[in-house]
């Protein structure tokens, strides 16, 4: 086995590096962009006057941040060349998206919107994979330059991480369909060009079987964003979204009849790995950081570096880090390798230890800098809050552990779902 970075990844971060100097950093220190990063980036984030939405003049930032890397061949990384990508991997996305989060809070990646300047657009992926001809033709060329996407109306008000019980239904009415139902935490709908909404079609509560994925476009009549949730992290684009007898054609669907859950897996799974691994680049970076202020800072004379209740606690958030890591890389390469269904076990075991861990870390990184640690002119408490949502976002620990225990019980395979390509 051969633990060293691809060659061309290695290359790709080093590229990666010389646009952050010459291009974000710059973009990052002038016009007061900075106020979006110090202790006061809450208030400057966050439009409190509009639903706690992002701040306008943020998304402009983050959008100057994206046309650059879009402009250098950075952004679209993950993406076939057609679109200008370079054919990037799950490993490689996972080394990235870990190189970048390791560096600290910046406009080069900020998860708080989903910000990176190498994309994670994953949406896009799912259209090559699954979108009929038609479909691509509307929604590729837009997804590539990241001016067109849509959100995933996936959980519901009543249901949560119980996605096969969902009470959002959608009937056949001759060549349409008449969806009825709500959706929460329905993320980036403020911006999307449409919802894929996941409605049950056929079967029965419980059922993984009937349930289908429909590109909704958001002007659709009876598509009514209802609120916006707040949220431990702001600003916040987490809606609450109702749909009334609301009509779409037959060509809305999105994977096929009845096998949205599916596509959704797909996209969870992808996702999770990057998830995992940019919490993981967090934790390093709050280790990191604290053991530079425990050498430095010398309360009673003496280095915190010399107190084995500093070391001890930080020598064990380092370890967990070096064997995660193994583990994600290795569960990376073999859905490279295999498809991304193959490792559905190790991707649940990934996520839950990495966000864990990035909590754990920020939470002592707090605790190692003292009261500065708890302000906001540190961005331990940031990291956290952020990270925090992970824990729950896309499959809380519970459910990843479930899932986990699934395979190791034998309750589970890792096959591919039956009617995935």
């Amino acid at each position: 086995m051969n633990f060293d970075v691809p060659t061309d990844v290695a290359e790709f971060l080093t590229e990666v590096d010389q646009f952050i100097e010459d291009k974000i950093r710059p973009l990052e220190n002038s016009d007061d962009n900075m106020r979006f990063f110090d202790h006061r980036r809450e208030d400057a984030r966050t439009d409190w006057e509009r639903d706690g939405l992002p701040n306008e003049e943020w998304e402009a930032l983050l959008r100057k941040a994206k046309d650059l890397a879009i402009e250098a061949g950075i952004f679209n990384y993950p993406f076939p060349k057609e679109f200008g990508g370079r054919e990037g991997g799950n490993l490689g996305m996972a080394l990235i998206r870990e190189h970048l989060a390791a560096k600290g809070l910046g406009l080069h990646n900020d998860l708080q919107n989903e910000h990176s300047i190498v994309g994670n657009n994953i949406a896009l992926l799912l259209m090559l994979h699954y979108g009929t001809d038609a479909q691509k033709a509307q929604w590729l060329e837009g997804m590539a330059s990241a001016r067109q996407g849509f959100a995933f109306g996936i959980t519901e008000p009543e249901h949560g991480s119980d996605a096969t019980h969902m009470e959002t239904a959608a009937v056949r009415d001759g060549d349409h369909w008449v969806i009825n139902g709500e959706k929460t935490w329905n993320t980036g709908v403020h911006i999307a060009d449409a919802d894929m909404v996941m409605a049950r079609t056929s079967g029965q509560p419980g059922e993984a079987a009937g349930i289908t994925a429909f590109l909704v476009p958001m002007e659709t009549p009876g598509v009514k964003i209802e609120e916006y949730l707040w949220t431990f992290n702001m600003p916040s684009d987490h809606a609450r979204v109702s749909f009334a007898d609301v009509r779409v054609p037959h060509s809305a669907i999105f994977g096929g009849e009845g096998k949205g859950l599916m596509v959704i897996q797909h996209f969870f799974n992808e996702n999770r790995i990057r998830q995992a691994a940019s919490s993981l680049g967090a934790a390093q970076y709050c280790v990191n950081e604290a053991v530079a202020h425990a050498r430095e800072r010398k309360p009673f004379g003496k280095a915190l570096a010399s107190n084995q209740a500093i070391q001890f606690p930080l020598v064990e958030l380092n370890a967990r880090c070096e064997m995660l890591r193994a583990l994600i890389h290795k569960t990376a390469w073999l859905m490279d390798r295999d498809g991304a269904f193959s490792v559905s076990d190790k991707v649940s075991m990934c996520n839950y230890q990495a966000n864990r861990l990035c909590c754990e870390a920020a939470d002592f990184a707090m605790q190692v800098h003292g009261g500065m640690g708890y302000s906001r002119y540190k961005p331990f408490e940031h990291i956290y809050r952020h990270h925090r949502r992970y824990r729950i976002t896309e499959g809380a620990d519970e459910i990843q552990i479930r899932r986990a225990a699934g395979y190791l019980f034998g309750f589970m395979n890792q096959k591919k779902p039956k009617g995935v390509e």
